[in-house]
């Protein structure tokens, strides 16, 4: 569903994984300018892939979501290399240009 809603409002989706391990590999195949990453995947939280993506060679904007509140997580979010936190039930492609063009700047 999220790919669909962001391709239409005009992002190019490159890939999607279920889980980190697919995250990471993904993205260093792939090298995207934004990631969207769910805080619970199952088998690392998104903080910690949000971390070994910050340490690579050519580090994403990393944008978390999830369908719990940012508040739910305490100081993790804003401790966290993420450049934001998008509820899932406020995702769309305008909120994630917002955090992808404030960062760009």
């Amino acid at each position: 569903m999220a790919r669909r809603m962001l391709e239409i409002d005009g992002f190019e989706v490159v890939a999607e994984a279920i889980d980190a391990a697919g995250a990471l590999a993904a993205a260093q195949e792939h090298r995207p300018q934004l990631v969207l990453l769910d805080v619970q995947l199952p088998d690392l939280d998104g903080f910690a892939v949000a971390e070994s993506l910050a340490l690579g060679d050519f580090p994403p904007v990393v944008v978390l979501t999830s369908s719990r509140n940012a508040s739910e997580y305490g100081s993790r979010v804003g401790r966290s290399p993420a450049q934001g936190f998008v509820p899932k039930a406020e995702l769309s492609g305008p909120a994630l240009a917002a955090l992808f063009d404030a960062t760009s700047q």
